[in-house]
């Protein structure tokens, strides 16, 4: 019979993705993210100065930061204050490198960049939904630079989108919820630019291998996710 989607969803259909801009007063850049049930929180931070090892090299830095709230999910998600998790880290060493691949450091000047993405709410797919709508926060912040004149010329130079893909009953399935990331047999999570370049691929054979040829299905269905969300990061970016 193979896997039954929620809300009769094709195997090759996103959840609803929306971006909403200026969430917040005080950050320089501010967007809501939504998709399906998951909503992450992005804010963008700019400081002059970078860390030592750029000092004097006349370029700029990008970091990122990635925390779940406590009320993200059905049972309390305990805060984590001095030691992060291992999951904490790597999700916010792969928001960092993600969004890094967005810009030339030498436009951005010596200023250094933090991405926060809070999950206010979680659903599955939530270091895809920071590294998506990261990206258009980015894009509004750096909209802030060029109209109060500290930059002459936008060191965006890609456009960075993120999915998850996966094997479910042995078919593949394009952005998984949470109870479609627990039952998958792998679970695979893609970055690409607007050239359809990979930044990073994330998979793992969470109950059984797979094969050359289901990863490259996994791939091709990848594609089609990304250049979507490029379309609705676009929309999002030409809004004021």
């Amino acid at each position: 019979m193979g896997w039954q989607r929620s809300h009769g969803r094709k195997f090759n259909q996103l959840r609803p993705l929306s971006f909403v801009r200026s969430f917040t007063r005080f950050a320089t850049g501010s967007v809501l993210a939504k998709c399906g049930d998951t909503q992450v929180l992005c804010t963008v931070s700019i400081s002059p100065g970078v860390p030592r090892f750029l000092e004097g090299q006349g370029q700029g830095w990008l970091t990122a930061e990635y925390r779940m709230l406590p009320g993200a999910t059905p049972q309390r998600h305990p805060r984590e204050w001095q030691k992060l998790s291992g999951r904490t880290q790597e999700i916010q060493r792969l928001v960092g490198r993600s969004l890094r691949a967005a810009l030339d450091m030498k436009l951005l000047g010596e200023r250094t960049i933090t991405i926060d993405a809070d999950v206010l709410q979680a659903d599955a797919g939530t270091r895809t939904t920071a590294i998506n709508g990261g990206f258009v926060a980015l894009g509004e912040a750096i909209e802030q630079l060029l109209a109060r004149g500290e930059l002459e010329r936008s060191p965006i130079v890609h456009q960075i989108g993120a999915v998850s893909v996966g094997l479910l009953e042995n078919e593949p399935f394009l952005d998984l919820d949470y109870p479609e990331d627990v039952g998958a047999e792998v679970d695979l999570n893609v970055v690409m630019n607007e050239e359809l370049q990979l930044i990073e691929v994330q998979g793992t054979a969470e109950h059984q291998s797979f094969s050359r040829q289901q990863l490259n299905e996994m791939l091709d269905l990848a594609e089609v996710g990304i250049k979507e969300i490029f379309d609705l990061q676009k929309k999002a970016l030409i809004s004021s």
